[in-house]
C-alpha cells in the first residue's frame, strides 16, 4: 500500500468562513466583552437543544467549576468518579479538598459502570455528588436517585437528559463546534440560573447594570449590591458570535464526522473494537486493540496519527498516584486507542485509515 505523504492528525480545529465573518464583524462593534452576542448565543443553544436554561462561560472546565459552585461541594466531600476522563473533569474536586471516590468503567463504552457506581453510594452513604462523563462523545445514561449528577459533556455537544442536576458543554478548539474556547454550563431551574450568571461575574448582576446604563451609582446611592464572591468566567461577544454561526452548521459539521465515523464502522479486523452506541455525538473514535503497540506503529509508519486521548486519573501523583482495583478500567487500560476523527479529513483518507488497519499490523 502506499503511504500518503501529509500526516493524517487526531484533531484539527474547524472555523468556517461564516463563523470567522461572524467574529470579524464583531471586532468592530461596541461589545467584544460579554455583550448582547452572549445573551443571542445562549438564547440560540437553549433553542437548538432544547434544554431549560443556558448560561456561558469561558471554558468548558469554568462550566464543571460553576456546577461545583452551586452544589457547594467543599473539603471533605465524597464525589463518585470515572478514572478515564480529562483530567479537568477532576482537578477542580482535588482543589476544593474533595474526597474522589473511583467507580469503574464499563468494557462496551468505557464510560463510568452504573452498578459499580451503586456499589460506592451504598459502601459510603454519603456521596455529594456523581460525575458523569460522556467519554468520546458516547452516551452514559447513569440513574442516582437523589445524589445530584453533574453529566461532563464536554465531548458529547447536543446531550442533554434531565436526570442530571447540571449539565456542562466545552466549545474548546478541538471540539465539535469551537468559539476557539468557551463552554455552557446548563441548570433546570430560575434560582440557579441567576446564581450562575453571578457566579460567572463577580456576582454582579448585569441586568440591573445594564438597566442603568450601566453607571454603580446615582444621587450618591449605589444601584446593586454583591452578595457572592463571583469569578471572571463570561464568554465573550467574539467567542458568542462564532458560535451562533457555528450553531447555524451544527448538523452539518455532526453529519460529516457521522460520515466519517460510519467508513470506520465497517472495519473488517481480527482483534480490533469499535467503541460505538445507538446515541454517539462522534467527537472520538475509539477502538480496544490486541496488540496495541503494534498497531500504533502501523499506522504510525503510514502517516496516520494514534493516541489514547485520556489518562486513567487515578495514576497522577495529584490524585493520589495509585492504580485502584478497578477490573475494567486495569483491562482496557492497554487496549483503547483512538484514530482520527475531525471536519478537516477527507473521506478518502478515513478509507486510507480503512484499508491501513484491515492489511493488518
Amino acid at each position: 500500500m502506499k503511504k500518503i505523504e501529509n500526516k493524517i492528525t487526531m484533531f484539527h480545529p474547524y472555523v468556517t468562513e461564516k463563523m470567522r465573518k461572524a467574529a470579524y464583524d464583531t471586532l468592530g462593534e461596541r461589545f467584544i466583552g460579554q455583550g448582547p452576542k452572549v445573551d443571542e448565543f445562549e438564547d440560540k443553544f437553549k433553542e437548538k437543544f432544547n434544554v431549560p436554561f443556558a448560561i456561558s462561560v469561558n471554558s468548558g472546565s469554568a462550566a464543571l467549576e460553576t456546577a461545583f459552585d452551586l452544589l457547594d461541594l467543599k473539603a471533605g466531600d465524597r464525589v463518585v468518579t470515572t478514572p478515564l476522563t480529562c483530567s479537568a473533569t477532576n482537578l477542580p474536586l482535588i482543589r476544593r479538598g474533595c474526597e474522589l471516590v473511583w467507580a469503574d468503567i464499563r468494557k462496551d463504552t468505557l464510560n463510568i459502570d452504573q452498578d459499580d457506581v451503586a456499589k460506592k453510594v451504598l459502601k459510603y452513604g454519603d456521596i455529594k455528588a456523581i460525575m458523569n462523563v460522556h467519554l468520546g462523545g458516547i452516551k452514559s445514561d447513569l440513574e442516582a436517585g437523589i445524589i445530584p449528577i453533574i453529566d461532563d459533556a464536554c465531548q458529547a455537544l447536543g446531550f442533554y437528559h434531565d436526570k442530571a442536576t447540571y449539565t456542562c458543554y466545552s466549545f474548546q478548539a478541538i471540539k465539535t463546534l469551537t468559539t476557539c474556547d468557551g463552554g455552557m454550563i446548563v441548570v433546570k431551574n430560575s434560582e440557579d440560573y441567576q446564581k450562575a450568571k453571578l457566579l460567572r461575574w463577580f456576582g454582579i448582576n448585569r441586568e440591573i447594570k445594564r438597566a442603568n446604563d450601566w453607571r454603580a451609582w446615582r444621587e450618591r446611592e449605589m444601584l446593586f449590591d454583591v452578595t457572592i464572591a463571583g469569578h471572571k468566567r463570561h464568554m465573550n461577544d467574539v467567542a458568542a458570535s462564532m458560535g451562533i454561526a457555528g450553531l447555524e452548521d451544527f448538523d452539518e459539521i455532526l453529519n460529516y464526522r457521522k460520515q466519517i465515523f460510519d467508513i470506520y464502522r465497517t472495519i473488517q479486523s481480527n482483534g480490533l473494537k469499535l467503541i460505538d452506541s445507538d446515541t454517539n455525538a462522534y467527537w472520538l473514535a475509539t477502538f480496544l486493540i490486541e496488540d496495541r503497540e503494534n498497531f500504533i506503529k502501523k499506522l504510525f509508519d503510514y502517516n496516520i496519527e494514534t493516541n489514547i486521548v485520556q489518562s486513567r486519573n487515578d495514576v497522577y501523583n495529584i490524585f493520589g498516584g495509585e492504580r485502584q482495583e478497578l477490573p475494567n478500567m486495569n483491562w482496557a487500560e492497554d487496549r483503547y486507542l483512538s484514530i482520527p476523527l475531525n471536519n478537516i479529513m477527507t473521506l478518502e483518507d478515513a478509507y486510507y485509515i480503512k484499508n491501513v488497519i484491515e492489511s493488518g499490523w
